[in-house]
């Protein structure tokens, strides 16, 4: 420990509500998958059975995490342009420079190391940034798929949008199948981000899983 201490400096990358989040956000993501297939091919009760208690419960979940993965999604777009901690948004800058795209490609290939202005690479934020838009644009086909069902409440006060949503895309139909589209892209982001991550941990001994546990990221000292 000694040692690291001499040779690394610890910054802290993420705050508390970044990781906070973040956490809420995989886990919202993993129940929203599970509940979603089984919405899709109800497997646990045979088609001839009346009992629809299975099939409501999993609904439920998959609204309360539904909700909290707009909660969530809605949050981090505040925090990213307005937090005090700037590091994201510096990430920015690396976007506009061809220098730091080729930098981050030949350290994925093995060929030297990453320099950042932010905590992201510019394919890192562009990914990111992405699937931010994906986040975005399953939450928005969701609430039109809540607010067909329910009318009353919230479904109700969605229903002017929702009516929108749903004849801009073509019908109910378009929504639906889109909105399993868009978990598709979830499922192979997570499975690709989560091979990233670890791999990074290990290239480059910093930019590791445990930066979004602890907040801290370690350099070494120049």
């Amino acid at each position: 420990m000694a040692n690291h201490s001499a040779t690394h400096q610890r910054e802290l990358v993420f705050g508390a509500a970044t990781r906070i989040f973040h956490w809420l956000r995989a886990l919202a993501i993993l129940v929203l998958v599970i509940t979603g297939f089984y919405i899709s091919y109800p497997f646990l009760v045979a088609p001839e059975n009346s009992d629809v208690l299975v099939q409501g419960y999993i609904r439920g979940g998959h609204h309360i995490f539904g909700f909290i993965l707009v909660a969530v999604t809605v949050a981090r777009a505040y925090l990213f342009f307005f937090g005090k901690k700037d590091n994201e948004r510096r990430s920015f800058k690396d976007v506009l420079n061809i220098k730091s795209w080729i930098v981050q490609l030949k350290s994925y290939l093995w060929m030297g190391h990453l320099d950042k202005a932010g905590v992201y690479g510019p394919l890192q934020f562009v990914t990111y940034f992405a699937i931010s838009l994906v986040a975005f644009a399953i939450c928005v086909t969701g609430l039109v798929l809540y607010a067909n069902v329910y009318h009353e409440g919230l479904g109700g006060a969605l229903s002017g949008a929702a009516n929108w949503v749903t004849m801009m895309m073509g019908g109910l139909a378009p929504v639906r199948i889109w909105h399993h589209y868009l978990t598709w892209v979830f499922v192979v982001f997570v499975v690709v981000h989560v091979y990233m991550a670890v791999w990074s941990g290990i290239r480059f001994k910093h930019n590791s899983v445990d930066s979004i546990v602890s907040g801290y990221d370690y350099h070494k000292k120049k």
